[in-house]
């Protein structure tokens, strides 16, 4: 069965940094996208950052220039790299993908279980 575990979450301060990562389990036979997106209380949930695997990153524009997202093939996991971090991007993070477990199984949209990103002094 195939899932996404998500970790790296915590109590930051403001100014600080995190990364986060989200690990693909079960057999894997290719990845297409991975990304996070993030839910602040009262908010809708937001797309933060995607990539396909050999593409060009898409950033939301309030993260740009602070956050780098990478796919480790090999690993079949994706990481966001946060800097600079605010309290505004205090939100649960939830790792997303769309990957084949075999040439004619695809999951076009598997969601981690979220984790919790604090920006606070």
């Amino acid at each position: 069965q195939v899932q996404l575990v998500e970790s790296g979450g915590g109590l930051v301060q403001p100014g600080g940094s995190l990364r986060l990562s989200c690990a693909a389990s079960g057999n894997i036979f290719r990845i297409n996208t991975m990304g996070w997106y993030r839910q602040a209380p009262g908010r809708q949930r937001e797309l933060v950052a995607a990539v396909a695997s050999g593409g060009t990153p898409n950033y939301a524009d309030s993260v740009k220039g602070r956050f780098t997202i990478s796919i480790d093939n090999a690993k079949n996991t994706v990481y966001l790299q946060m800097n600079s971090l605010t309290p505004e991007d205090t939100a649960v993070y939830y790792c997303n993908a769309d990957l084949k477990t075999t040439v004619f199984i695809r999951y076009p949209a598997l969601w981690g279980q979220g984790t919790l990103v604090t920006i606070s002094s």
